[in-house]
This record gives C-alpha cells, sequence and structure tokens, in this order.
C-alpha cells in the first residue's frame, strides 16, 4: 500500500486489514553493512527469542522491509517459525525495486520475500523511511504495548532510536552487534565520548542485552509486550 502522508497511514493499514491496535515489535539496525559471519551471529536473536515471543503475544513485526541484514533475518525466521503474524516492511519508494512498478525499476535493492505487508512511503534516499517505520508502529500499537529492538546499525539507526524515544517506545539495545548498538550500550555503561548516544542513554528508556542472551532478551520482550495478554 502506498501512502504519501502520515493521515494516509491508519486507513491504509486497515487496507491491508492490519487493524489497531496491536502490540508492535519494531527491529531497526545493520542492513548491507552485515556481513555472513556478522548474520550467522545474530541469527538465533531472531529464532530463539523475538519471533517466539511475537507469536506468543500475537504482535505485528515493522522494519525497514529490504532483503539485507536484520530485516533479511527478521523473514528468514518468520518463515522458520511458520509465524501467522504479520510482518510490515515500509520502505522508501524510491529506493527498492517492487512488483507492479511501485517502486524504483533502476534500484539494486529488493524486498524480503517472507514480510506480509508493505508500507510505500515518499523517498529516493536511505532513511527516508525511518519516520514512516516509527510512525507506522505507533499507528499500529495505537495504545497497545509496543518495542524497538536495535541490531548492529550506522548513522541512521541514531534516528531510529530517537525517534522511538521520542514516541515514549522502550529500546532493546543488543550490546556486541556492532557499530551504533555497541556505541548506544557503551553509553549506557557510562561513557560520554557521543553527546547522541549519551543523550539517549539518559532517556530512561534504552537498556542493553547481551547478544549472546538470548534468554535476557525473550525476558526484556514479554515484560514489554505483557500487557496484551490483558487485553
Amino acid at each position: 500500500m502506498r501512502v504519501s502522508e502520515v493521515a494516509e497511514l491508519r486507513s491504509a493499514l486497515r487496507a491491508l486489514e492490519l487493524h489497531p491496535p496491536r502490540p508492535t515489535v519494531v527491529v531497526v539496525g545493520g542492513a548491507a553493512g552485515l556481513d555472513e559471519g556478522d548474520m550467522a551471529r545474530l541469527r538465533s536473536l531472531f529464532v530463539s527469542s523475538i519471533v517466539p515471543v511475537m507469536a506468543r503475544h500475537a504482535a505485528v513485526g515493522v522494519d525497514g522491509g529490504t532483503l539485507s541484514g536484520v530485516m533479511r533475518l527478521f523473514g528468514e525466521a518468520h518463515s522458520i517459525w511458520a509465524a501467522s503474524f504479520p510482518l510490515v516492511g515500509v520502505v522508501a519508494a524510491g529506493t527498492v525495486r517492487l512488483p507492479g512498478g511501485l517502486g524504483s525499476p533502476s534500484a539494486d535493492t529488493v524486498v524480503d520475500p517472507h514480510h506480509t505487508h508493505f508500507v510505500i512511503v515518499p523517498g529516493d534516499k536511505w532513511g527516508a523511511e525511518s519516520p514512516w517505520i516509527a510512525d507506522t508502529a505507533t499507528v499500529l500499537a495505537a495504545g497497545a504495548p509496543s518495542i524497538t529492538v536495535l541490531i548492529n546499525g550506522g548513522q541512521i539507526a541514531y534516528s531510529d532510536v530517537e525517534r522511538s524515544v521520542k514516541a515514549a517506545r522502550k529500546v532493546i539495545v543488543i550490546a556486541g552487534s556492532g557499530r551504533t548498538a555497541d556505541v548506544i550500550a557503551g553509553a549506557l555503561a557510562g561513557a560520554k565520548d557521543d553527546p547522541r548516544a549519551a543523550a539517549l542513554a539518559r532517556s530512561g528508556l534504552v537498556c542493553a542485552v547481551p547478544i549472546d542472551d538470548t534468554a535476557a532478551l525473550r525476558e526484556e520482550l514479554i515484560a514489554a509486550l505483557g500487557r496484551s495478554d490483558e487485553s
């Protein structure tokens, strides 16, 4: 579904039969910057923690939707589990190739085939989708529990985390996954050399979980989404 204004998101999601409120998990972070070794290290986060917890709570997944990095891992784990929950990719029209001419025919990047829905937003540069990912999650949650998971990531990841914090959405940072995630995890541990990371650490909405502690990640996700059991 293509949208051009934030005000169209609610009707677009309903047209996709995604009816708020729904508990929502946003995944942001590394894309093309992850090699196969990185992917192997990160895969268990999705297969052992993120996807099974989401299935338990009937949560909706939201990410950048391309066949790369953490988005590819999210789609793979969704497929491995044969999960029934929606997995929504939010993509900027000018950055990806899409069926039906909705994207850019000249783009090198394709969308992940295991995502169930796509929201196509304006923009022809990477990062144009960032505010739309946050807004899509907010509209989908509509007051239901929601949480963001940051894994690795470059400069755009700072904006992704800042937008989640602005929306009062808790962020779990995977420490040891590299780059931006590790800088923010360092700030949570007291490092002050990166002002943006330090500001996020002071927000009170960001926590860190070690990359090899899938049980701790499960616990954080269950704690965040647990209120959905009461609805």
